[in-house]
């Protein structure tokens, strides 16, 4: 129970930052469109310095295990969820926003203040493992959809300086400088973590000032937005649940209860703001993405709690 009053006092925090930026823009002191080049700073420099900082911890045997342990059950629910999503999407005819919206959890910005508030600030690495599966989904799997590339172009995927060299090759960086023990200056690995520190309120901030040009009455009678939520908060948790359950990998480790709540927890956030921000950067739906975000984000002070507690009597 004292988890689940937590996560709706963190979930709180981060509604709240929505509404400031929500005030930005409606007192005038700036525009929804601005909100592009906030995005961007998060996607290409915030999201790498949280990966980057949180691998800057010591080195031991058991802490590989842990890591190994976190991964696995990560790969697996991004793979079996990304066949779920994509089943249900033709079956229910959704669209790119609102099937990358159902699959994709907030985990990059929710993760860290919610684990390093509930479990402590040692356990963040844990929810960066996941960040860092799901950022390797993000931007392939997931910049494919929301772009409508079509095809897959993988020389792109490879070669593209914007996405592989400044977001997925921190991964690399991350995972290369724990396993040789090479610790950044500290001045450095100071800077990182006040970088990555903005995670939180820079995208809350931005998905309230895409709210402000939007008529909220449209977003609280789009009846597709509550089915949506439903799918992102209810049903994608309770998949993900019962995989853990049946995988078994709870019993791998003697703390795997708690490593799996980790990757548990970031499952069933809201759906990302990324996708807003991605939308924005290839001309989808942004404002459609942003009412989705925004709706999760409300209804998940309510899901997440009863979520965590469906977790702790089945696991």
């Amino acid at each position: 129970m004292e988890i689940s009053i937590l996560l709706m006092e963190q979930i709180a925090e981060l509604f709240l930052m929505i509404l400031m930026g929500y005030i930005i823009v409606k007192t005038g002191l700036l525009k929804g469109e601005d909100s592009k080049v906030i995005s961007k700073i998060v996607l290409y420099l915030v999201i790498p310095c949280v990966i980057i900082n949180a691998f800057q911890v010591d080195y031991t045997s058991e802490k590989v295990k842990e890591l190994l342990l976190v991964f696995a059950a990560s790969v697996l629910l991004q793979v079996i969820l990304l066949a779920a999503v994509w089943g249900a999407g033709k079956v229910l005819k959704l669209n790119e926003v609102e099937t990358t919206s159902i699959y994709y959890s907030n985990s990059g910005n929710l993760i860290v203040p919610l684990v390093t508030f509930i479990l402590g600030k040692e356990w963040v690495l844990y929810g960066c493992v996941f960040m860092s599966v799901q950022l390797v989904f993000l931007w392939t799997h997931g910049k494919n959809t929301i772009s409508r590339e079509g095809k897959w172009d993988w020389k792109k995927i490879v070669f593209n300086v914007n996405m592989i060299y400044v977001n997925m090759i921190s991964v690399f960086a991350g995972v290369v400088l724990f396993f040789t023990k090479i610790r950044l200056p500290e001045i450095v690995d100071q800077a990182l973590s006040s970088v990555g520190s903005m995670i939180g309120p820079a995208s809350m901030i931005v998905t309230g000032m895409l709210i402000a040009e939007m008529n909220l009455r449209n977003i609280f009678e789009n009846v597709k937005v509550y089915f949506i939520s439903f799918l992102r908060l209810v049903v994608i948790p309770v998949i993900s649940l019962a995989i853990l359950k049946i995988s078994g990998l709870v019993n791998i480790h003697p703390d795997g209860k708690k490593l799996l709540l980790i990757v548990f927890l970031a499952v069933i956030t809201p759906s990302a703001s990324t996708i807003t921000q991605m939308c924005q950067v290839y001309g989808n739906d942004s404002k459609y993405a942003s009412a989705i975000n925004v709706m999760t984000t409300l209804l998940s002070i309510i899901t997440m709690p009863l979520m965590v507690l469906l977790y702790q009597t089945m696991m």
